[in-house]
């Protein structure tokens, strides 16, 4: 008979004790201090912030109440009295008791939410960073039997409420106290809280005063009629002067109806690199929220700064800067499309002022465009670039010549310049930072133009070559001359081009300067490196030193005796040829200059009997 094992049966579970979390309000503040806000002045605009949310509850309900908001500073303490909807006794012990609770959502608040201004409830307790003790008088507008309440509370967390005689606030509304803690009296000095209060609420749609002087500042700076277009740019000039530091190159007006969005954006007037975020100033139904925000545009419109006014975008909980949602993805490339239809506009109707913008922010405009196509398609046509015609846009380089020659480097360019616009080749300097990669990119935007990059080879096949007998009489000249150079990895070609000035050209393309860095190497290299180096010699073209037929100096070295001063001289012209190209010189090539500086002088100071 199997025995069975008796278990003991499980002994009964209590329900669990509810609790409550025990606040530390002290280490609270000093969180909201130092890590959400990013510095006590944000106390003002959340006692500016409840007031005319207030306000805005009470006008729902009585559309013909007063709309004001008074702020009196003096000795270490500040006065905030609003006409809002104001509290009951009963709406302080749950709304301003309970940290984190919004009067927002107070029963009947619901259907004005949008028009609310605070989100997240923290309100008064940020006061806590700059007050020790805050002390709150209110009468509802909602509840006229009762009476006039009394809310005060300190920083160690104790608070106390009691009600008044109607005698203390005989009319609805909230009066707000606060009294500067040690070290903070500053923020709560008269002309530190008028500074802020115009700062905060210049937008404000209600009658803000800080001791009898009115901080808005209504209609905002870009709603406001002007007698005309030049008296609204000079406004605005002012405006974006005062508010950011500098006059602006122009002004962009920045409209979205759908998004609630107004303001404008203000062009800088000296260059900035595209990296640099610019910081933009964005108010919430008024309200500034930041100074600082930087993803309100997109990458590209890094050569502006915006002020706007929105009631529809989100606010991150320290309200100070915005929440990256749908909403502001939405609001990012409305703002972009804006500005490039600003652009877009210059380009069609006012090419003056878009070469004024250009010659300031072409680089960052070009970095830029590479990487956006709309951007390329509305500005390569317009961008400047180095040519042999002078600084032109492509556009009407691209009319002069039938092909849009270009050079990767700067080198490549000074060597070929001057000979190709001789020759009546046109050419681009492509060197210069993203410039060789918009000039590939023209034929995307301007369908049929032909781009070639123009090296030492094909400046070559342009040059005119000499006529065989001469070149055969010369052979002499010309095997002293290539002797002399090959050690260099340089090849001597003979030509007639002009300008007749210019007796020699260095030409050499990337291949042929890959090659001879790769031979300089092995040459320094020990044995391991120098067989390694030996195994990826190529077939790459050489350098070559092309001499002019027509320059006169020429023909004189080439009539010189004996190969040892045709040698010399035949440096000598190498020498000034990288010179004039502007090109790095190795130390194989400054031995040369000196070895032949000096063997000219020998042989200039040398007399027909060999004495000195």
């Amino acid at each position: 008979m199997d025995s069975q094992i008796s278990q003991p049966s499980p002994a009964p579970q209590s329900p669990p004790s509810p609790h409550s979390f025990q606040v530390d309000l002290r280490g609270l503040v000093d969180l909201l201090s130092h890590h959400l806000y990013s510095s006590p002045k944000v106390y003002l605009r959340e006692l500016l912030q409840n007031a005319v949310d207030a306000v805005t509850a009470r006008l729902v309900d009585e559309p013909d109440a007063p709309a004001r908001i008074r702020l009196h500073a003096e000795g270490g303490a500040l006065r905030v009295e609003d006409t809002g909807v104001g509290l009951t006794e009963a709406d302080v012990h749950s709304l301003l008791a309970t940290i984190g609770r919004s009067s927002k959502r107070a029963e009947g608040l619901e259907e004005a939410r949008s028009d609310f201004l605070g989100q997240f409830g923290i309100g008064l307790l940020a006061c806590f960073v700059v007050a020790e003790r805050i002390r709150v008088v209110s009468r509802s507008a909602r509840t006229p039997g009762a009476p006039p309440v009394e809310w005060t509370a300190s920083d160690d967390g104790s608070y106390t409420v009691r009600t008044l005689p109607d005698s203390e606030r005989p009319e609805p509304g909230t009066t707000v106290h606060l009294v500067a803690r040690a070290g903070a009296a500053e923020w709560l000095a008269p002309g530190r809280v008028e500074a802020l209060a115009r700062d905060f609420g210049s937008l404000l749609p209600y009658d803000v005063r800080v001791g009898g002087e009115a901080v808005t500042d209504l209609p905002a700076p870009w709603d406001r009629p002007y007698p005309g277009p030049a008296a609204r740019r000079v406004a605005l000039a002012r405006h974006c002067h005062d508010l950011f530091g500098f006059t602006p190159l122009d002004t962009i007006d920045l409209s979205v109806p759908l998004a609630g969005i107004r303001g404008v954006a203000y062009v800088l007037p000296s260059a900035v690199s595209p990296a640099q975020r610019s910081g933009h100033r964005v108010h919430l139904k008024g309200m500034l929220l930041t100074e600082r925000a930087e993803q309100l545009l997109p990458d590209w419109a890094f050569f502006v700064r915006c002020v706007l006014d929105t009631d529809s975008l989100r606010p991150t909980a320290s309200r100070e800067s915005l929440y990256e949602d749908e909403t502001l993805a939405g609001v990012r490339e409305a703002l972009g499309e804006r500005i490039r239809a600003w652009l877009t506009g210059l380009a069609a109707g006012d090419p003056d002022r878009l070469a004024a913008f250009l010659s300031v922010h072409h680089l960052g405009v070009k970095s830029l465009a590479r990487h956006d196509r709309e951007m390329l398609r509305t500005m390569l046509p317009w961008l400047p670039f180095e040519t042999t015609d002078g600084r032109l846009s492509l556009e009407e380089f691209a009319q002069r010549h039938p092909v849009v020659h270009f050079t990767r480097t700067v080198e490549e360019y000074r060597q070929v310049a001057p000979i190709a616009s001789a020759q009546g080749i046109g050419v681009v300097n492509g060197g210069y930072t993203y410039d060789s990669e918009l000039v590939q990119a023209l034929p995307s935007v301007r369908p049929g133009t032909v781009v070639a990059e123009l090296d030492g080879e094909t400046v070559t096949a342009h040059l005119d070559a000499v006529d065989p007998a001469e070149e055969l009489a010369l052979s002499g000249f010309l095997a002293a001359a290539r002797a002399r150079l090959d050690p260099l990895g340089c090849d001597v070609v003979l030509r007639a081009f002009h300008p007749l000035s210019v007796p020699a050209l260095h030409l050499d393309d990337r291949d042929a300067r890959h090659e001879q860095a790769r031979a300089d190497a092995e040459e320094r290299a020990d044995d391991l490196w120098a067989g390694i180096l030996g195994s990826l010699r190529g077939s790459a073209p050489r350098a070559r030193l092309v001499l002019n037929h027509l320059n006169p100096l020429v023909r004189r070295i080439s009539a010189l005796p004996g190969p040892e001063l045709i040698g010399t001289a035949t440096e000598s012209l190498y020498g000034q040829a990288l010179l004039m190209a502007q090109r790095p010189l190795r130390p194989a090539d400054s031995a040369l200059l000196n070895r032949a500086f000096i063997g000219l002088l020998e042989w200039a100071t040398h007399s027909e009997d060999g004495r000195a």
